[in-house]
């Protein structure tokens, strides 16, 4: 299988949960503000410009970096705007794998596959902005393969 990018619509997710950090950021900041400035009201409008707009660029950059793909002895996944992240998931350490839609990806038929693996706590990754069909087929190749490589007792 060649290697994958992610549906386009969760630059919208990306972008909506980052605006919503970046209101509260700004209401902050604007409060903090207002004890030492008279009418800060700019600092937290301003503050919310120079973020949303570092939450869109960012948004977009993630985007295009987003990767992975299911080869025949793990699944790799490329991701990472700063600091590039490259992890390989062999299906020998596949314990279960979920497909999650939360009430923004709903909204956009979109879900994300968490692939839990053997090992230390937090030993998981995520593959968001898949289509539903997308993420069950996920979901169901991942399961079949960890049980091939594994045997039966597998996921």
């Amino acid at each position: 299988m060649e290697p994958r990018g992610l549906d386009s619509r969760v630059r919208i997710v990306w972008v909506l949960q980052g605006l919503i950090s970046a209101v509260i950021l700004s209401v902050i900041v604007a409060a903090i503000a207002s004890f030492f400035v008279d009418g800060a009201g700019w600092i937290g409008a301003a503050t919310f410009a120079v973020v949303g707009t570092l939450v869109v660029i960012h948004s977009i950059l993630r985007y295009r970096i987003w990767t992975y793909e299911v080869r025949e002895d793990a699944l790799y996944l490329e991701r990472g705007v700063l600091t590039r992240v490259r992890t390989v998931v062999p299906y020998v350490r596949i314990q279960h794998v979920d497909a999650s839609r939360g009430p923004v990806e709903r909204s956009l038929g979109l879900a994300s596959s968490v692939v839990y693996t053997a090992g230390t706590r937090g030993a998981d990754v995520t593959i968001p902005g898949l289509t539903s069909e997308r993420a069950d087929d996920l979901q169901e190749r991942l399961k079949q393969l960890a049980i091939l490589a594994d045997g039966d007792d597998a996921v």
